[in-house]
């Protein structure tokens, strides 16, 4: 169903840019599934529009897009290429949340807000290979030692988002003597930094996430923009919709590819294209409904957060529209190959890329085990009130 979300004359200018890069973003998709490989042309794309300042805030004279148009714009961009769109959505995320939160000191925020609007692009390194997902808990072997007014920072990082364009990585260390763990930032220009390309994955190969190594790094006190404890709870976590919208996007790009051959494909033991099958419309008929139920949650919950003031009760619904996200987009993907067949198989078809692509998002966050835990805790809280 042609269903648009579009809602205001701004979203649809923002649209209309990004709709004249997708096939320019689509038609170099296949590059990225070679190791090594970044979408280096589609990150200068999108900084020449301006896309990479769209979620500053309007005290610094940038639009402060809504999560709604953040989850308008990351679908689109995804229909053209998955890894841009994952990608970037980490950079615009996260400066969207920092934003909302204020979680910084006002100088270092603003420092940010200025590096941003000269094209300077952030993301998160979190994760390791003994902590995994930091939504899990685990505390990092990164450690911060203090040295006089300045930090000496040591440890390795995996899935690094970007590694090749970033300028500065938000990393959270444990901290010499203290129990907290704090976040730094770290210029990607510093002695001691340094990208090892160890990113192999057969899914969102494009996006580059190699292991950042920190030997010694020394950075000024002033880098240090949060300490944490055990009992610090998340704040509003909206932007991750990025997630979500990302693998949309791409299940629209398979789906928008299986219509268009069972359009065309006319084998030569029918007098007329597959299209006319019943199976066939039955699949497509099956994939439709999938997308749309998915969408409409997805843009419901995002518009929910933009309007709520206790943004942290949606934490359960956030987490259930990228579980619902994910899980439609797998089934699409799938259900889209099936009505194109062993073709889609084929090493020049864009189908086999987006079912490896849509299997990377049951391992971002939040995993489908804890949005299951967070549903079920709510549903025995809830009855306990009733």
């Amino acid at each position: 169903m042609a269903i648009s979300y579009v809602e205001t004359e701004k979203q649809l200018l923002v649209l209309e840019k990004l709709k004249e890069l997708i096939p320019q973003f689509a038609g170099r998709e296949h590059q990225l599934s070679e190791l090594g490989s970044f979408p280096f042309e589609n990150m200068k794309d999108l900084q020449d529009i301006g896309y990479t300042k769209l979620t500053l805030p309007k005290d610094v004279g940038g639009e402060s897009i809504s999560l709604y148009d953040f989850v308008l714009f990351q679908e689109k961009i995804a229909e053209g290429d998955g890894a841009t769109a994952l990608s970037i959505g980490w950079h615009l995320g996260i400066i969207k949340e920092l934003a909302e939160n204020r979680s910084w000191k006002p100088d270092m925020f603003s420092w940010l807000c200025e590096e941003v609007k000269k094209g300077a692009l952030f993301n998160r390194a979190a994760t390791e290979r003994n902590t995994g997902s930091p939504t899990r808990g685990g505390k990092p072997e990164t450690l911060a030692v203090p040295k006089g007014d300045k930090w000496i920072i040591n440890g390795r990082k995996t899935f690094t988002t970007m590694a090749p364009v970033l300028d500065y990585f938000i990393i959270s260390s444990s901290i010499e003597g203290r129990e907290e763990i704090g976040e730094f930032v770290i210029p990607r220009h510093e002695k001691g930094v340094f990208i090892e390309e160890t990113w192999d994955s057969v899914a969102m190969r494009g996006t580059a996430s190699h292991d950042l190594v920190l030997k010694n790094v020394e950075i000024a006190n002033k880098y240090l923009t949060d300490i944490k404890d055990s009992k610090t709870k998340p704040k509003g976590i909206g932007w991750l919709l990025h997630i979500p919208a990302c693998y949309l996007g791409i299940a629209q790009a398979a789906r928008n590819y299986a219509i268009d051959f069972a359009k065309s494909y006319q084998p030569n033991s029918l007098t007329h294209p597959i299209s006319l099958l019943p199976n066939v419309r039955r699949l497509v008929g099956e994939l439709e409904l999938e997308l749309l139920q998915a969408r409409t949650f997805v843009y419901q919950i995002a518009k929910k957060y933009d309007d709520v003031e206790d943004k942290q009760s949606l934490q359960a619904e956030l987490a259930a529209a990228k579980y619902i996200a994910t899980n439609t987009a797998i089934s699409v993907v799938d259900k889209s190959m099936r009505i194109v067949g062993a073709k889609s198989l084929s090493e020049t078809n864009p189908l086999h890329r987006y079912y490896l692509n849509v299997r990377a998002g049951l391992h971002n966050p939040p995993m489908d085990d804890v949005t299951l835990s967070l549903l079920a805790e709510d549903a025995f809280k809830s009855s306990e009130k009733e």
